[in-house]
C-alpha cells in the first residue's frame, strides 16, 4: 500500500475517497445497530449526508469523458441523488420497507459495486491498496 497515488490526486478526488470510504464503514455500523433507534437515525443521517458528497462530488471528477465531461457513472450519481431524497421522504411518511429497500439497494449499487470498479488496473484506488 502507498498513499502517494491519493496525495497526488486533485482534492476534489481526495475528498470523494475519504467520505465514500466513511461511507462504507458507516454502512456496516448502520446494519449492526436497531432499526428505527436513535443511533440508527443519527447514523442514517449520516450516511444521507456522506452519500450526497460522494455523488455530488464526483461531477468534480472527469478523467473518463465519454459524453462531454462525463462518463456513465455520473449517470449513477444522479441515481443516488434521487434515491436519497426518496428513501428520506419513504422513512418519515412511515413506509419503512421502501425506505429499506432503497438504502440497501443503493449501497449496494453505489457503494460495493461501483466501488468495486474503482479497484480496476489504472485506477487511484487501485494503485493506492494494491500497490498497482
Amino acid at each position: 500500500m502507498t498513499l502517494t497515488p491519493f496525495t497526488n490526486a486533485p482534492l476534489i478526488i481526495q475528498i470523494h475517497m475519504i467520505v465514500a470510504i466513511g461511507a462504507v464503514i458507516l454502512t456496516m455500523a448502520i446494519f449492526a445497530v436497531p432499526k428505527g433507534s436513535t443511533n440508527h437515525r443519527f447514523m442514517g443521517r449520516l450516511w444521507v449526508a456522506m452519500m450526497a458528497i460522494v455523488a455530488l462530488s464526483s461531477f468534480g471528477i472527469t478523467e473518463l469523458r465519454l459524453i462531454g465531461p462525463f462518463s456513465p457513472i455520473h449517470l449513477l450519481s444522479l441515481y443516488v441523488l434521487w434515491s436519497l431524497v426518496r428513501a428520506v421522504r419513504a422513512a418519515r411518511a412511515g413506509r419503512i420497507d421502501e425506505h429499506k429497500k432503497t438504502m440497501q439497494t443503493m449501497a449496494f449499487t453505489a457503494l460495493f459495486v461501483a466501488g468495486a470498479f474503482t479497484f480496476l488496473p489504472g485506477r487511484i484506488m487501485h494503485s493506492t491498496f494494491l500497490g498497482g
